[in-house]
């Protein structure tokens, strides 16, 4: 199972839902993430802007950032992790459960329901099949005993899957994504009918959530809750992340140089120049943090018809959203390549919503519903749709198939490279958690 979680498929809501402390930060060397995808092996803006995107379509998130968890509260971290590790499961769960669906009504054997890989935790045997809970809950497979020596089935068993006309695997092998985008709607509809639909209305400039004590920023005169509502002359519209970026880099380029910041406060605006402090790196920084300045609020529907109308309309415009970023991705993927994000990272992002906000639990699901459900449609070796790939090539052979050693070859390659790029991202990604480098 591979997950693509870039920031320009994500809602720009969730930005509200995670802590304020995980927006863009002036003094941080990464200013805003333009990628974070997560990738990890298996078998195999959820927001309508007032009046700008009438089809649903969603603004670019720009401002994730994931330097951690912060542990500054021991239980309520737990819990927000356990409930982040919980959501990864259910989807996975989910996905694995359409593959082991489409095979079992339609009669083929199966062998195997596993949730998590490594070490088996428990397990039970129902109807000869063995289903598992293993240590690592980031993957699950469903097993087949097509190939299985130890197995009492026949090799010629019409009811294996190898077996099976050409139709019938490729509904198994596609039901894992098709489960997925049925999840992903099911969320984004429940979340209508019991929270309403987040309605965003953008404002003017770049809000300031927080200023450090003893920074540039609080030494020269800025303040929690002041919005930047121009910069060195220039006026800022209501561009939302873009703008963040703007701020960001005009700092950046300003060490120990005046910056003439038009602030709003308090019903008036005031100029307030502020002199970066230099970083290490030569960069400027000026302590504080900085958010798209807009506000959320909530649309129920009044019948039941509205609610399938919101959710349809979320669905399609997340669902480009998630399309598009992963085209952007591939087209610039030389400087994409550093932020793609394993496991760990994924859930350092939801342990941060799950603390902010239920609601952003929903989106959060949502969107790595529909991750999932793309990044396995790829005609990839070790993803779904390698193995749709494999089936078509043997129906334009007139259903004869590649040589065994020739499939196995390629599936093997491929699940060896997911598990080499899944164990250097967990490894990288656990080393770049905040409590792991301050220990380090």
């Amino acid at each position: 199972m591979i997950i693509n979680l870039s920031p320009s498929s994500c809602s720009l809501s969730l930005s509200r839902f995670i802590n304020s402390k995980r927006l863009t930060n002036t003094h941080l060397s990464k200013s805003l993430s333009s990628s974070s995808s997560s990738t990890f092996h298996s078998k195999n803006q959820f927001l309508h802007e007032k009046n700008r995107y009438p089809l649903g379509r969603r603004r670019d998130f720009r401002s994730w950032l994931i330097p951690g968890f912060d542990f500054g509260s021991n239980i309520e971290s737990t819990q927000s992790v356990l409930e982040a590790v919980g959501v990864l499961t259910a989807i996975i769960v989910v996905h694995e459960s359409g593959h082991f669906l489409a095979a079992y009504l339609q009669g083929i054997h199966v062998s195997k329901f596993a949730v998590g890989f490594g070490p088996i935790l428990a397990k039970f045997n129902a109807k000869n099949v063995e289903y598992s809970l293993r240590a690592f809950p980031l993957g699950g497979f469903v097993g087949f005993p097509d190939n299985d020596p130890d197995s009492d089935i026949p090799p010629d068993d019409k009811n294996l899957l190898k077996n099976r006309p050409i139709f019938d695997r490729v509904i198994v092998i596609s039901a894992g994504v098709i489960a997925n985008i049925i999840f992903a709607y099911v969320i984004i509809f429940t979340q209508v009918l019991l929270v309403g639909l987040p309605v965003q209305e953008s404002f003017p400039g770049v809000l300031v959530p927080d200023v450090r004590p003893f920074s540039a920023a609080s030494r020269d005169g800025l303040l929690p809750g002041d919005v930047i509502l121009g910069v060195n002359g220039i006026d800022l519209g209501k561009n939302g992340p873009s703008l963040v970026t703007e701020v960001v880099d005009v700092i950046k380029k300003s060490p120990k140089r005046n910056v003439l910041l038009k602030i709003g406060r308090g019903g008036g605006s005031v100029d307030v120049r502020v002199t970066p402090d230099e970083n290490s790196d030569g960069t400027g920084r000026i302590g504080v943090q900085l958010s798209p300045n807009f506000k959320i609020s909530k649309v129920q529907p009044k019948n039941i018809l509205e609610a399938f109308s919101f959710s349809g309309r979320e669905f399609w415009g997340l669902t480009y959203n998630v399309l598009d970023s992963l085209k952007q991705t591939f087209m610039n993927f030389s400087q994409t390549a550093s932020k793609v994000s394993g496991p760990v990272a994924i859930i350092a992002v939801g342990a941060e919503v799950a603390k902010s906000n239920v609601d952003g639990l929903y989106q959060f699901a949502a969107v790595l519903n529909i991750n999932l459900a793309v990044i396995n449609l790829l005609p990839l070796p070790a993803l779904d749709g390698g193995t749709l790939a494999l089936i078509l090539v043997e129906a334009a052979r007139g259903g004869k198939k590649l040589p065994l050693e020739v499939e196995q070859g390629i599936m093997s390659s491929g699940i060896m490279f997911v598990i080499i790029v899944g164990l250097v991202l967990l490894v990288r990604d656990t080393l770049n958690l905040d409590f792991i480098r301050d220990l380090l």
